[in-house]
């Protein structure tokens, strides 16, 4: 009778289980634990569970053992970092976890101490932590190689899927298993094979040897010859079927630096997975490991020295590469233009200061879509390449292309690559059936031989285990696999570029959308407005202390300190809302202390300016225009009451203004009902929503139906991902919000008018104050909401009097546009995307934008403008978004598209108002320190040169056009050229004039 291959690859795996109660030829137990400083018993329950716990024992190596061949096997019962002192004091540090359980020791004599928490790689508690296990135990290593090499022999069948080489495969396992001399004495035999589990399961087991033997000489001898054969054998094969495919191997441990976890036990997982990885290096020379993030080694450089001391003479060996050229892995779809460039200046120079090294590859794997602006920021910044994994992860529409060049909104490209590896993307195995799938996936093996896999447990950090090492050197004489390296990721990108220069390559062209994780864009607003604020705070502390500077008073201090915590928080599982309510408790504080440092510092640069203005008398008020742009004199005084005037301020402009000479532009009129000024009016309907704007210029009705419709959708229950997720059918459960509480005119005078709307949806309220300035081109919905329901989705919506197939949504440094429809499933999937400060839907002459001052996810379909406000899931924080809140949006009808009708620049005044602040020793004026000359351009920051002496101003072209462009400096001062964002000389860019969505910064000294 003859098997079925499947059948006999069926019975080796069954003959070679039994391998694995042959690995260890003789156990001691470790008995004589302490819990912090307590006596503790193998097995039983630690004494307490909250925060971090201490273990300590000491052992010795039975002297008849090999000391090479002992291993300390643990599980304390949660994840550790542990110390091995030997006898002569040296210490060993290495990482804890279920992957990580098994250690070798280099004296006879150890002691045993540990950082432990009861926590799991995820996050999870553990409920009854105990001390499961300690032991020492003798590594029988042939036996552990075989069983390696057997299980990586059917693995390799599994995945090969047909391949002519598996009936070879078979037979040679099935020789090596025959030829095996293998020990059956009976009490021995059922005490080795006792913890499987088919033995397991027998009602009642016979008692067992407490110290089973294990082989024999003779039997270990066979062991040998059946390995050294298999390998023969194998490498036999490899000359018959080569490899297929090349795989260029790193080892990786992507850590979140806040998930399911709050960010103190990710400093404590740094320590257990860089401690980890090192020690393999110390096994293998061959062995290459990659860790991005820049805060990781600050944070690693204040909590363990030592330890990145040794990191620091690893790199310089080669062994261990630092990655990412940025300060963590942060969110892209959502931070300034500003932030990201900031990511990169401080990531890149804390990399060349600590390493010596510049980064040429930027490392985003896990993020959930990229932003147009990159592939610039990316290059000015000095990386050339560009790596990612989540563009697989999208569930409607295959991306073209895994190594393809990446255009950005300028037209500056990156190379990029992505892998689809089927078995946990970039937390791989060093396995056949990880391999051989990755390399199907490879779309580009036609333009390039290779494709990147990054191996190694992550998320939760902990990284690549001693039998991933083992696995590539065996997986070397294998045949008709992937031929896989441990390889520099690097170097890698340096092979792909020689290829992409000879080979004509896809090129992708402006953002990468994710078409997964849209809720990312709103979950956790109350963190996502502090965040808007914070990046507005520095910047705006920035641009007024570089004004006066450039009015003669000192170089403004650095803010880096301040920025590199609004960075932190720009890390891609806390921005987007996705993690635990202790990140965000911790997010929040850090976020609202950011915030007070940046108020600190506009007034101090405030009080700077004021002390370089003439002196003068009179209640006067010193305005500050910190942008750009024009703008109109719109200011909330001290006392809380508004000015809306018809006066302006230039750009970048000083004024002291006698508030008593300010005069409401007239023509304002409110009343319950409605509100009208000479830009707009407005009508309200009964329900409270909007009836009717109508844009007075222009004569043109702005909505087509009714505006400011509140919906909630108490069906927003994604599949998966709850805090992550919003599914395409969410609307079809949705219920308009139409009773009222309340409505009244709260304010009305000749600067400003307001209506106050109250409204109750189940548990929870809504408060909307609708304000209208008398100079304003908005209508301003300030909104608080105080909420108290559960996985509920809160968004308003306007039907517009407009048409096109097409919308535009600002982005970093630009705009984006997008579909109004669903010809195509990638239109279809693109239903909720991210915006910054507006998005506008226009027709030739007429368009109408809806602005916020903390909102990111937005829909456009057909005629209808959404913003999403609230949701509110229950995983991984119950209580998300749950209480108060407050964020403004507005809706702005306008003449011509939203370039011509000044959308931006009304986006810019909402986020960042105008600076005031009572003087009466100042004299009456104005004052503009530095102009713009040219086309329009957005201002990005005036920053202090991180070298020397001297500012950097930064703009960007922020709507796609091209034309001159230059800067008038105070006498004294001096344009020393153009620098990149790393503020190094640009010699190939000229000075003067802009380019579509250009990024330009200039150095400047006095």
């Amino acid at each position: 009778m003859s098997l079925t291959l499947a059948q006999r690859l069926d019975r080796i795996r069954v003959r070679m289980s039994e391998l694995e109660y042959w690995r260890a030829r003789e156990t001691v137990q470790i008995s004589d634990w302490t819990f912090d400083g307590e006596p503790i018993a193998i097995g039983a329950a630690w004494p307490r569970k909250d925060g971090t716990v201490s273990f300590t024992a000491s052992a010795r190596v039975p002297e008849h053992w090999p000391v090479g061949e002992a291993r300390l096997s643990l599980n304390l019962g949660g994840e550790s970092l542990i110390t091995i002192t030997d006898e002569a004091g040296n210490e060993t540090r290495l990482g804890l976890d279920p992957y990580h359980q098994e250690f070798r020791l280099t004296s006879p004599r150890i002691k045993i101490s540990s950082e432990t928490v009861a926590r799991l790689p995820f996050g999870e508690p553990v409920r009854a932590p105990r001390l499961e296990r300690a032991n020492l135990l003798w590594l029988d290593g042939p036996v552990d190689r075989l069983w390696l090499l057997l299980r990586q022999i059917s693995e390799a069948v599994d995945t090969l899927e047909g391949h002519e080489v598996i009936p070879h495969l078979i037979d040679i396992a099935e020789a090596a298993m025959r030829g095996l001399d293998w020990p059956s004495s009976t009490a021995a035999y059922i005490a080795r094979m006792s913890p499987s589990v088919g033995q397991q399961k027998i009602w009642q087991l016979p008692e067992l040897e407490s110290a089973p033997e294990g082989l024999n000489q003779g039997q270990r001898a066979s062991v040998v010859a059946a390995y050294d054969t298999l390998i023969k054998e194998l490498k036999q094969l490899r000359e018959r079927f080569p490899p297929q495919g090349e795989i260029a191997l790193t080892g990786h441990a992507h850590i979140d630096l806040a998930w399911l976890w709050p960010y103190r036990e990710t400093r404590r997982k740094m320590r257990r997975t860089f401690h980890t990885a090192l020690s393999l290096m110390e096994q293998s020379s061959d062995f290459r490991f990659n860790q991005s993030t820049a805060h990781y080694y600050n944070q690693i450089a204040e909590d363990d020295p030592e330890l990145l001391k040794r990191i620091v003479e690893r790199v310089k060996e080669g062994q261990w590469e630092t990655l990412g050229g940025m300060w963590v892995e942060p969110d892209t779809n959502m931070p300034t233009g500003e932030s990201l460039s900031r990511q990169i200046l401080y990531g890149q120079r804390y990399f060349e200061k600590t390493f010596g090294v510049c980064h040429t590859v930027c490392w985003l794997p896990d993020c959930f879509g990229f932003s147009g602006a990159l592939p610039q920021l990316l290059r000015q910044g000095g990386m050339k390449s560009f790596f990612t994994i989540k563009v697989n992860w999208s569930e409607t529409n295959k991306f073209p292309a895994d190594l393809f060049w990446w255009e950005g909104l300028d037209g500056s490209r990156v190379l990029t690559h992505t892998f689809d590896n089927p078995m946990h993307g970039y937390n791989g195995f060093v396995q056949p059936d990880c391999f051989v799938p990755t390399w199907r996936n490879f779309q580009q093996k036609d333009k390039h031989e290779t494709t990147l896999l990054a191996v190694g447990y992550g998320d939760g950090g902990g990284g690549v285990t001693p039998e991933m090492i083992a696995r590539e050197e065996q997986l070397r004489a294998f045949p008709a696999l992937p031929a896989a390296r441990w390889t520099k990721v690097h170097d890698f990108f340096e092979g792909a570029h020689k290829s992409a220069a000879e080979k004509e390559l896809t090129t992708w062209q402006g953002e990468i959308y994710l078409e997964l994780h849209r809720a990312t864009l709103t979950s956790q607003s109350v963190v996502k407005r502090l965040h808007r604020k914070a990046e507005r705070s520095l910047i705006t502390a920035e641009t007024l202390a570089g004004l006066a500077h450039l009015m003669g008073g000192e170089k403004p201090a650095s803010l880096e300190n301040e920025w590199r915590v609004v960075l932190k928080n720009e890390f891609h599982d806390i921005l987007p809302g996705s993690s635990i309510a202790e990140v965000y408790a911790d997010s929040a504080e850090e976020l609202d202390g950011v915030i007070a440092d940046g108020q600190a510092a506009q007034a101090s640069a405030l009080a700077a300016i004021a002390k370089q203005l003439p002196s003068g008398s009179g209640s006067n008020v010193l305005v500050v225009n910190p942008s750009l742009d024009e703008r109109p004199v719109r200011l909330t005084l001290a006392d809380g009451s508004h000015v809306a005037s018809r006066d302006s301020i230039a750009p970048l402009a000083i004024a002291v203004i006698d508030i008593a000479s300010l005069k409401a532009q007239p023509g304002l009129s409110a009343s319950s009902s409605h509100l009208e000024n000479d830009t707009l009016k407005v009508t309200l309907a009964k329900d409270g929503s909007i009836a009717s704007i109508l844009h007075r210029p222009s004569g043109r009705e702005a909505l087509e139906g009714a505006g400011n419709r509140l919906f909630v959708y108490p069906a927003d229950k994604p599949r998966n991902w709850d805090a992550w997720d919003v599914e395409e059918d969410y609307a079809a459960r949705g219920e308009e919000i139409t009773a009222l509480d309340s409505i009244e005119l709260i304010e009305n005078t000749a600067h400003r008018a307001a209506i106050k709307i109250v409204r109750t949806w189940r548990h929870s309220r809504i408060t909307q104050i609708l304000s209208l300035g008398a100079n304003a081109r908005r209508l301003d919905i300030q909104t608080e909401l105080d909420w108290h329901d559960r996985r509920a989705f809160l968004r308003t919506l306007t039907a517009v009097a407009v048409r096109n197939a097409r919308a535009t949504c600002e982005c970093a440094y630009g705009v984006v546009e997008r579909p109004t429809h669903s010809n195509t499933s990638w239109d279809a999937a693109m239903f909720e995307a991210p915006a910054h400060r507006f998005a506008d839907l226009s027709e030739p002459g007429f368009g109408v934008a809806i602005l916020n001052d903390a909102k990111y996810g937005h829909s456009i379909r057909g005629n209808v403008l959404g913003l999403s406000l609230l949701r509110s899931p229950i995983y991984p924080d119950p209580l998300a978004d749950e209480g108060l809140q407050s964020f403004t949006y507005s809706l702005m009808p306008h003449e011509g598209s939203w370039y011509e009708g000044g959308v931006r620049e009304e986006a810019d005044d909402l986020n960042q108002p105008l600076l005031a602040m009572a003087v009466s020793d100042r004299a009456v004026g104005a004052w503009q320190p530095i102009k713009a000359e040219g086309i329009d351009a957005a201002l990005s920051a005036i920053k202090p040169c991180e070298d020397g002496d001297g500012l950097i101003l930064r703009v960007y072209e922020p709507a796609g056009r091209r034309g001159a462009f230059g800067l008038t400096l105070p006498q004294g001062w001096r344009n020393e050229g153009t620098v990149s964002i790393l503020e190094e000389p640009m010699r190939d860019v000229p000075v003067e004039g802009l380019m579509p969505f250009q990024v330009k910064s200039w150095r400047i000294s006095r």
